[in-house]
Order: C-alpha cells, then sequence, then structure tokens
C-alpha cells in the first residue's frame, strides 16, 4: 500500500460479509451510522432479511471507504439516489470508485481510490433454468459456450458469466480489467475502469462482527 493523496491511500479493498452472522445489537449500532435518507428506504423492506442485508451492506461500504479515507465511518455521507448505487458526499480526491453487491445473506463491498468499479456476487443455484437465462441477458457467444457444456461446468460457467455481465454493467463504462473469485456457493466479480495493483485484490472475508478500526 501506498500513501497518495494527502488523507487517502492509493489501494482498493474487497470484502465479503455474511451478514447472518452478525449479531442483533450490532446491527441496531450500524442503523446509527446510516443517513435519514437510507434509514426511509431500509424502513420500506419488509423482509427482515432483506433490510439485515441493506444495513450490513452500508456499514461494510462505509467501512471501507473510511480506511481509504481516513474517516471514521459514521463520518461518511451517502445520498440516496433511486434506482441507482447510492453517492458519496463525503468530500474525497478525485477518482475515488466503490460498489456493492448482495446475495442472500452475503454481502461484498469494493472500494478504490485509483480506480472506478463494478461488483457482482452470486448465490451458485443449479436448480435455475441456465440456459433460458443467458439467452435473455447473455451474449449468443456466452450462450453457444455454456451450450458445449454439462453439469458443474455449465453451472460454474453461467455464473461467471452472470456476474461478470453485471459487474461491468454497474461499471457503468469500458472494464480495464476483470476479476473473478470463487469462494464455496458463490460467484464473484469485479471490474475496473483501470488495472489494479495487485492484480487480483485480495478479498477479504468476513464471517461475524465488523471492525471499525
Amino acid at each position: 500500500m501506498s500513501e497518495g493523496r494527502a488523507g487517502c491511500r492509493d489501494q482498493t479493498l474487497l470484502w465479503l460479509l455474511d451478514a447472518g452472522a452478525i449479531s442483533c445489537a450490532a446491527l441496531d449500532a450500524y442503523t446509527a451510522w446510516l443517513g435519514e435518507g437510507e434509514r426511509q428506504r431500509c424502513a420500506r423492506f419488509v423482509r427482515a432479511g432483506r433490510r439485515r442485508q441493506f444495513i450490513a451492506g452500508r456499514a461494510l461500504l462505509r467501512l471501507a471507504l473510511g480506511r481509504l479515507l481516513d474517516l471514521a465511518p459514521r463520518d461518511i455521507v451517502l445520498r440516496e439516489r433511486p434506482g441507482l448505487a447510492p453517492a458519496l458526499d463525503t468530500p474525497a480526491p478525485e477518482g475515488v470508485g466503490f460498489s456493492i453487491s448482495h446475495s442472500g445473506p452475503w454481502v461484498a463491498c469494493a472500494a478504490s481510490t485509483v480506480s472506478q468499479l463494478g461488483l457482482d456476487i452470486e448465490r451458485i443455484d443449479a436448480g435455475r433454468d441456465l440456459l433460458a437465462l443467458a439467452e435473455q441477458a447473455l451474449g449468443p457467444e456466452d450462450v453457444a459456450e455454456l451450450r458445449a457444456l454439462a453439469g458443474q461446468a455449465r453451472v460454474d460457467a453461467f455464473h461467471r458469466m452472470w456476474c461478470l455481465h453485471e459487474a461491468r454493467f454497474k461499471l457503468g463504462s469500458a472494464s480495464a480489467a476483470d476479476y473473478v473469485f470463487a469462494q464455496p456457493g458463490l460467484a464473484l466479480a469485479l471490474s475496473a475502469s483501470r488495472p489494479l495493483t495487485p492484480a487480483p485484490p485480495p478479498l477479504v472475508v468476513t464471517l461475524g462482527e465488523l471492525a471499525a478500526g
């Protein structure tokens, strides 16, 4: 890691969290970090699991941005944008990028001072009609590749392709570098507007409370 612009560390963080392992007391503490718009959105979720997922994702994002910007997580101000990812309202050097994604109890966050990012995670589910989904969302070359595969090879390839498709979409611009990660039962892809160093960035998996240090 190098120290770059004042108050900003030049690095990229990639964190994966099991939100189901967070205690209710800790979740209440993270809720206090939310802004008014985030609290209003959180209150509209009917399912408790979705509320937990949302709070954990915003807490993870604040911890990552706080680490990069040398700020306390509660000092990170995020603004809700209907249908879009949140915007960072805390003053930050140009070029800071971030992305969050969730699937089931899992929440992932990527944040960087050197690149814009798009991130996607998916729980691997062999029970879905993968070819039908691929024909709706992926390109003909990807569909042809999937048709040539069978069994677990097709399942793994589909989820890799799907995550890459979603990560590039979230990036919102041409991807200069794509990184694919595998965790038990999960697929994860990260797209970046600039190649990252190290490549791929290390994936840190957290199975419990989030540390604010």
